[in-house]
């Protein structure tokens, strides 16, 4: 398990870069100027994250020599760089239901039903984009769950950039979390579940990832179990332009938990876990330029 000081756990503390009012002025630019022009300023963008930001470069080279299974040229890391800031500037739009200006290619929307679902992803690509995806769903809500701080930080996002979208946030830690979350499952949401980063002070697996070993939390995946409902994987991965690959993929099924015993119980979550251990590093390695945990990921760092 991971203590609340293990450098795993390092990017819950880190503050974030940038302001509410920044924010509200991009948003206005971006969708004043429009998306072709207003990404002129994602290259310089890049480059000074990539030449100010030591820890994350420093975290970013590591994941890419260990993804790529060699060292990353200068070139590779900006890449990387570019490709998140490009993600943020499209957030924009997304959260503003322009949907018509991108290129989304689905796969795996036969998985779901009329029913609600947990989607789990990654720190990876765009969840975003999984707001248009709910349109190829039958239309369904797509709301994000995460922590307290971490959902007042979002909404104070979602406020500068698109408020009607502030409902879209479940709020985890709460007593009245799970009957919020088992609601709107009830009423056929997707609720999504970024599950690659601890806290530091909640169990996690220690499983290999990339040839090394890195804490996974079993929160998210007990939660589920609780809810005694289906885990869909998920990832939108960014090709580029306005191009975009979204993959559901089915990834465990607690709705048969009734009557087991809790070590029967904690031994299918952590097989769950550890499918998603494996789905997550199978992407890494396909797609590593779509990778954004900017921390030390294994833990590893002095």
């Amino acid at each position: 398990m991971s203590s609340p000081s293990s450098p795993s756990a390092q990017w819950a503390t880190r503050p974030e870069r940038g302001s509410t009012a920044l924010m509200r002025i991009m948003a206005w630019a971006s969708l004043t100027l429009g998306r072709r022009f207003s990404r002129g300023a994602l290259p310089l963008i890049a480059a000074y994250f990539l030449v100010t930001a030591r820890a994350a470069r420093h975290s970013a080279r590591t994941f890419l020599e260990r993804s790529l299974g060699r060292a990353p040229t200068l070139a590779q890391q900006y890449r990387l760089f570019f490709r998140f800031g490009a993600t943020v500037h499209d957030r924009i739009y997304f959260l503003a239901d322009r949907f018509d200006l991108f290129d989304i290619d689905v796969r795996g929307a036969e998985l779901f039903d009329e029913g609600g679902a947990l989607l789990m992803g990654a720190h990876m690509g765009s969840f975003e984009v999984m707001r248009a995806c709910g349109r190829h769903l039958g239309k369904r809500r797509v709301a994000m769950a995460m922590y307290e701080d971490n959902a007042r930080m979002v909404n104070e996002a979602l406020a500068a950039i698109a408020p009607h979208a502030r409902h879209d946030i479940v709020a985890l830690g709460n007593a009245g979390s799970m009957i919020d979350l088992a609601a709107r499952l009830d009423e056929g949401d997707l609720v999504g579940v970024l599950a690659d980063r601890t806290l530091g002070d909640e169990p996690a697996l220690r499983l290999p990832f990339l040839g090394h070993a890195a804490a996974f939390p079993t929160g998210p995946m007990r939660m589920a179990a609780a809810l005694r409902r289906r885990v869909i994987f998920m990832v939108g991965l960014y090709r580029g332009g306005n191009r975009y690959e979204v993959r559901f993929e089915p990834l465990a099924d607690f709705s048969d938990l009734e009557g087991l015993a809790r070590a029967q119980r904690d031994q299918r979550v952590q097989e769950a876990v550890a499918a998603y251990a494996r789905r997550v590093e199978h992407y890494a390695r396909a797609a590593p330029f779509n990778w954004f945990n900017f921390h030390d990921f294994w833990g590893t760092a002095p």
